[in-house]
């Protein structure tokens, strides 16, 4: 019992979000990242209208050097444009369980 309260809080810090500010490398990482990720879900011809909305609002923060904003709004639309990567993927076989024969 003495053993796992210490890994338990050395897991919770390391678990724990770093307490430093975004930069601007930060930013344009996170943002090419999900620009990427919006192009492919794009080419796939399923691109949401909420990753589209969600990459436009990190721009927008970071070119006004919320950086913080920036990287939260852009790693959002990573997730969103992966999301929408998989519904495709999983609805181009899907579909046919759901055919009448």
């Amino acid at each position: 019992m003495k053993r796992t309260l210490p890994l338990a809080m050395l897991l919770a810090l390391s678990l724990a979000p770093s307490a430093r500010a975004a930069n601007e490398a930060d930013y344009k990482a996170a943002y090419a990242a999900a620009e990427a990720a919006s192009k492919e879900a794009a080419g796939m011809r399923n691109q949401w209208i909420t990753t589209v909305a969600t990459l436009a609002a990190a721009k927008k923060a970071g070119d006004s050097g919320d950086f913080d904003g920036a990287v939260a709004a852009a790693k959002e639309a990573e997730a969103l444009a992966k999301a929408s990567i998989f519904q495709a993927a999983s609805e181009k076989e899907a579909w046919k369980a759901m055919q009448i024969r």
